[in-house]
């Protein structure tokens, strides 16, 4: 029998995970959108030479800037605090090894069944999370 034995693997957590500030949460309305059916919601920059929104007159809805941005210690960051990395093949998964702690593995949309179970199996021998691994895992083995 074997001297050591191997103890079952704990699920990885993030080494740190700092609180996500969002500056704005509310999106940003297309001018008139509210006064025109016509007009719809989404982002349009305005463009007109006397367009009060673009002088950014006094009580006009605020346009984007790059003030808005995230911080940079949690842009990308998942709300379980870990960065995605998509991986296509069971090799991709060795590049995690050493950083299981800080990225998550995400199977890339395009793979199949007997690829995603492999980089499933073979992510658990190196303690890596995998955000989506039970993505069409379920419904070929009810079948």
């Amino acid at each position: 029998s074997c001297r050591f034995r191997q103890a079952p693997q704990m699920a990885p957590t993030p080494l740190t995970r700092p609180k996500n500030i969002k500056k704005r949460t509310a999106r940003f309305l297309r001018h008139q959108s509210s006064d025109f059916l016509r007009v719809k919601g989404s982002w349009r920059r305005p463009k007109g030479i006397d367009n009060s929104q673009r002088r950014r007159f006094k009580g006009t809805q605020a346009m984007p800037r790059s003030g808005y941005g995230s911080n940079n210690n949690t842009k990308f960051r998942r709300p379980d605090g870990f960065l995605e990395f998509l991986v296509t093949c069971p090799k991709d998964l060795e590049l995690l090894l050493m950083h299981n702690r800080k990225y998550a593995a995400t199977l890339a949309h395009n793979l199949s069944i007997r690829k995603r179970k492999a980089i499933i199996e073979r992510a658990e021998q190196l303690n890596v999370k995998v955000t989506n691994a039970f993505a069409r895992l379920r419904t070929e083995e009810n079948e």
